[in-house]
This record gives structure tokens, C-alpha cells and sequence, in this order.
């Protein structure tokens, strides 16, 4: 089985490098980290970075995890082999622009953009966002996937995820003790379906829709509250359409053994307890 520690980063093309950066820094309150040419890298936390926008198409999103030796990647990039799957080591100059000793890179069954990494670099900064979103951290991706059942599989069979909850046949998984590091969503094609950020509590919920709304940009959900994970939360567009998610609260799994994943409607009150209605046909194919 190959163990992965946690979600690392995403990497997002863009059309529009500049609107993306101004839109990462003003808007969803991230802190720029470092640049390359063509990419701007963003911070959240104490990793050196959490996102980066780089030119290139829209569609091209790669979301990343960290895995724990040089023994256990080579022994991912084994098994992903002998599963099917392609897989491909990144070159020095691709680890550099990841600021990672090593990766290797795969589509998940449904065709997501994968990456295993090894040693992502920690910066000897905190995080000091330009707007005072409250953000803590980065913490969870929304997956695309045609085939939950399928998908699911490969999480938790294949690597180490574990089902936490289910909103009808869409898995929420953990990798360590928080509620879920990886959801997965129905959708017709593979990409990115949220990006999750936490922020330190219902005031910074708060703060942020008015925030948002003040500054035309979409809220799609809440705010409102997970019954599943027990998290306030807020969605709202992003660059490309991407969808954004502030979160706070979210329950931590101690007792591993005594936990049993349960099972909610995919409808508005499997979402929310506050009544707060998501956009449920953008969740079906």
C-alpha cells in the first residue's frame, strides 16, 4: 500500500498570470512566496508554498501529496506501474520548480494530474497574507471522478486513504487525523473540483462573505455547516472558474479504530445544517 502523509499542493494553469496573482493575493488572501518565470507561487502556511498559477491551459491542474522516503516513492512508482498506470520521474529542474527533493507524476483512474512528492521544501517564514483572511493553513482538494466506486478503490486499496463519511456514493477520505484531505465529486471530466483553505473561525467565515459579495465575486455555498465533517464554511469562485473553500472547525479522528463512516443524502441537508443550499447539478455529471 503506498502511504501518503498529506496533501501538499496544487498547481493551476492560467490564461492570465497577473489577474490570477492579484486574485490569489487581494481576494482569497495568500501570500506570495516566490516567483519563476511564467509562475507565481502563493503560501498559506508554513510550507514554502501551497499553490502556484503558472501559464498554460486552464484545464492543466495537478494536485500533490506527500509521500515519506525515497523508498516509499520508488516503491508508489512500482506499484502505479505495475497497475497501468504511467508514470513519470521528474527531472532536477522540475523538482526545483516544485521545490521538492523528488516526485513522480500519474493520472488517477478518472485521469486527475497526480503527484507523489518527496521532502516538500518548509519555509523559515510564516504565512503573513496582504488581506487578513484568517487563513491557517491549506488542507483538502475536491476530485473529479466518473466512477466513485472506482475511484474510491485507488484511494483507499491501492493508497492509504480511509473513508471518513459519504454524501450518497461521494467519499470525504482522511490521510491523518483530519476529517478528509480528499473528496471526491462526480463530474463528466478529471480535474480539480475545490480547493480548501482553513481559516481560524466563524468571524473570519463571516468577514470573508461579506468580503467576497462586496467584491462581486460568486459565493456558490454557505456559508453554512458540514454535518460530515462539522466545519463551517464558505465556497466561492476563483480564477478559471475554480471553486475556493474557507473552513473552520473541521473534526479531527483520534479513536481510528471506533470510527465508522456514515452515510448522508447527496442533497441540500446531507451539505448543510444551517439550511444553506449547494448548486447540486454542478456536482453530477
Amino acid at each position: 500500500m503506498i502511504e501518503l502523509k498529506d496533501v501538499v499542493y496544487c498547481r493551476l494553469g492560467t490564461t492570465d498570470l497577473q489577474g490570477a496573482e492579484w486574485y490569489a493575493v487581494n481576494i482569497l488572501g495568500l501570500e506570495v512566496s516566490g516567483r519563476r518565470p511564467g509562475a507565481v507561487y502563493f503560501k498559506s502556511d508554513e510550507r514554502q508554498h501551497t499553490l502556484c498559477y503558472f501559464e498554460g491551459n486552464p484545464e492543466d491542474q495537478t494536485t500533490a501529496f506527500e509521500i515519506g522516503s525515497a523508498q516509499d516513492l520508488n516503491l508508489a512508482g512500482a506499484t502505479l506501474d505495475r497497475l497501468g498506470h504511467s508514470v513519470r520521474y521528474g527531472t532536477r529542474e522540475e523538482c526545483e520548480l516544485r521545490h521538492v527533493m523528488a516526485f513522480i507524476a500519474f493520472k488517477d483512474p478518472m485521469g486527475n494530474q497526480i503527484e507523489f512528492v518527496l521532502r516538500p521544501d518548509t519555509s523559515a517564514q510564516a504565512y503573513h497574507g496582504t488581506r487578513d483572511a484568517g487563513i491557517t493553513g491549506f488542507s483538502h482538494v475536491g476530485l473529479c471522478s466518473n466512477d466513485l466506486e472506482r475511484d474510491e478503490a485507488f484511494w483507499t486499496q491501492v493508497c492509504n486513504a480511509r473513508v471518513s463519511d459519504r454524501i450518497g456514493d461521494a467519499p470525504l477520505m482522511r490521510l491523518g487525523t483530519i476529517h478528509h484531505s480528499i473528496a471526491l465529486f462526480p463530474f463528466h471530466k478529471p480535474g480539480i473540483q475545490h480547493i480548501n483553505h482553513q481559516v481560524g473561525g466563524t468571524d473570519d467565515i463571516q468577514r470573508s462573505f461579506n468580503f467576497v459579495r462586496e467584491n462581486r465575486v460568486n459565493v456558490t455555498f454557505g456559508p453554512g455547516r458540514h454535518p460530515t465533517s462539522s466545519a463551517e464554511f464558505l465556497y466561492f469562485t476563483g480564477p478559471e472558474g475554480m471553486t475556493f473553500e474557507y473552513s473552520s472547525g473541521v473534526v479531527e479522528i483520534h479513536d481510528e479504530p471506533l470510527w465508522r463512516d456514515r452515510q448522508f443524502h447527496f442533497e441540500p441537508k446531507g451539505f448543510c445544517e444551517w439550511g444553506s443550499a449547494p448548486n447540486i447539478a454542478a456536482f453530477k455529471n
